[in-house]
């Protein structure tokens, strides 16, 4: 049978202090833009020009984001998010008002030629 000897030493023989050296990393804030929810609301839902005010907001925004205005961005960026909400909100609305109205004209028209048909006796 084999037996290990371990050599138990002292303290370490630098009595010099341990440095460390401290590295601080800046924590960047994100700001959101909200660039690509403008450009969406610009082009499809652009009641009101609402989409359009809040994509130059957004534009705004990324600039102040790269000067380093970290405050101003925020700022852009919470008027483009207001505006891009009641872009949504507003256009959603306003065209499913529009497609039910289109519908009930359509329907109105369609029953109106009918009885024209009808009187004239062309359609039985």
């Amino acid at each position: 049978m084999m037996q290990n000897k371990v050599d138990v030493r002292g303290a370490p023989l630098s009595t010099a202090p341990a440095t460390t050296t401290v590295i601080n990393v800046p924590v960047e804030t994100v700001v959101p833009d909200h660039v690509v929810w403008s450009l969406f609301n610009t082009i499809f839902l652009n009641w009101f020009c609402l989409g359009f005010v809040a994509f130059v907001y957004s534009v705004k925004a990324r600039d102040r984001k790269m000067v380093g205005d970290l405050t101003g961005a925020q700022s852009f960026a919470s008027t483009a998010r207001c505006l891009n909400i009641w872009a949504l909100v507003l256009g959603l609305l306003l065209t499913i008002i529009s497609i039910v109205l289109l519908g009930m004209a359509y329907a109105a028209a369609y029953g109106a030629l009918l009885q024209a048909m009808q009187e004239s006796g062309r359609y039985h």
